[in-house]
């Protein structure tokens, strides 16, 4: 894959730069977001932002390289997002995602494709990490399902689906709610999820459903939205799921979060 197979690809400066300090400096990052989404399902869309994925130790490098290139960078969310900006366009790096739970870690670049962009050698995200952060996006204003849909649909057979369910862990469900709906969408295309996973899912359904309902007040819809599970833990008193022992977020982390919502400059989701 070139430039030029990358239809959605702003006119961006900044970006033959970035990849060129960063594939000089060696240290390991992903590509994701828009152009791994097209270099996977042949879908376009101009986000006018670059994705990189790094693994959270190395923030603090590749802030340092992006500076020494004339961009301002901020974190505005420690937990998972940084940034680095000129007048010609932005760049998100991301080590997690905003719930806390699609940590960027060494499997990433283990599973990582190689492909080629402004003439320079990256790797993309693999297919089943993106499906996984993807699947946890539902808010209001943004919800991937169709992105996760167009993955499947472009992939189902050849992804490692065993890597996949274990990705998801205890989030099963939301898997299997977007498994659900992929039938929905695409009847005909139904084979492209094995058999297997689709009982051991309906499996795991049925034994929950025959069980009785664990004795506790957990809200697990933070996980999908920052925004739309507010008042249950608010005011119906649901401990947030993102919150310690089932969440990898700190308070601070989750107000600061809950605080970007009505920003204008709010920057984006996820990737």
């Amino acid at each position: 894959m070139n430039s030029s197979t990358v239809r959605g690809m702003p006119d961006c400066a900044l970006y033959g730069q970035a990849l060129a300090r960063l594939v000089e400096s060696e240290i390991p990052f992903l590509i994701g977001g828009a152009f791994a989404l097209e270099r996977y399902t042949g879908i376009a869309r101009n986000t006018k932002d670059l994705d990189i994925f790094l693994r959270p130790g190395d923030l603090d490098a590749v802030l340092t390289e992006l500076a020494g290139l004339g961009c301002r960078t901020e974190v505005p969310f420690p937990h998972w997002l940084a940034k680095a900006c000129t007048a010609d366009g932005v760049i998100d790096f991301i080590y997690s995602s905003g719930n806390g739970v699609a940590r960027v870690d060494d499997e990433w670049f283990e599973h990582a494709v190689d492909t080629e962009i402004l003439g320079f050698p990256v790797k993309l995200c693999p297919v089943e990490e993106t499906i996984w952060s993807k699947a946890l996006i539902m808010e209001r204003e943004r919800y991937d399902g169709a992105d996760v849909a167009h993955l499947i649909r472009a992939l189902g057979p050849q992804l490692d689906w065993s890597r996949l369910l274990r990705r998801f862990g205890e989030h099963w469900r939301v898997l299997l709610s977007h498994l659900v709906l992929f039938g929905f969408i695409y009847p005909g295309e139904r084979w492209r999820i094995p058999a297997d996973v689709m009982r051991e899912l309906m499996a795991r359904l049925s034994t929950e459903v025959h069980a009785s309902d664990p004795d506790e007040r957990l809200c697990c819809g933070t996980l999908l939205s920052r925004a739309q599970y507010l008042h249950d833990v608010s005011a119906w008193a649901y401990r947030d799921a993102r919150l310690a022992p089932t969440g990898a977020m700190t308070s601070d982390d989750v107000a600061l979060w809950t605080a970007g919502i009505d920003k204008p400059e709010s920057p984006p989701i996820a990737a």
